[in-house]
């Protein structure tokens, strides 16, 4: 999936989940990812829960509804592959999509995922018990 083209067009809500080191889950509203390359995505972050979890735990799951009625859009299954604090690619990302806004003082991450699986909002999935 052209994941670029597809989140280029679209409106709807995402969600980020993660899990801590014991299995302890999170999940937050996030907005759509920053695309990198075809199978890498990034999202900009503060230093909360989220952030706090993919220090322990590198796996996350995006799932993304689309606006409008029914259940469409996407699920992402992603790997951590790094993050950096501060830099100026993280607040170049950050000013296309919020001009002119800039939080002194708060720290920010641009974490890199591995796109690991794209499967539809509903739809097919891993069925545990054929394998």
């Amino acid at each position: 999936m052209d994941l670029e083209k597809y989140f280029e067009g679209v409106k709807g809500t995402g969600v980020l989940s993660t899990a801590d080191s014991e299995g302890r889950v999170d999940a937050a509203i996030y907005a759509k990812p920053h695309i990198m390359d075809k199978e890498t995505v990034a999202f900009i972050m503060a230093d909360r829960l989220t952030h706090h979890n993919l220090q322990s735990n590198d796996h996350a799951a995006y799932l993304f509804r689309e606006e409008g009625q029914g259940y469409k859009g996407i699920r992402l299954f992603l790997t951590k592959l790094r993050e950096e604090k501060d830099t100026d690619l993280l607040y170049s990302i950050r000013s296309k999509r919020y001009p002119g806004e800039k939080e002194e003082g708060k720290p920010r991450f641009l974490v890199f995922f591995k796109v690991d699986k794209t499967l539809p909002l509903i739809g097919p999935g891993r069925d545990p018990e054929k394998e």
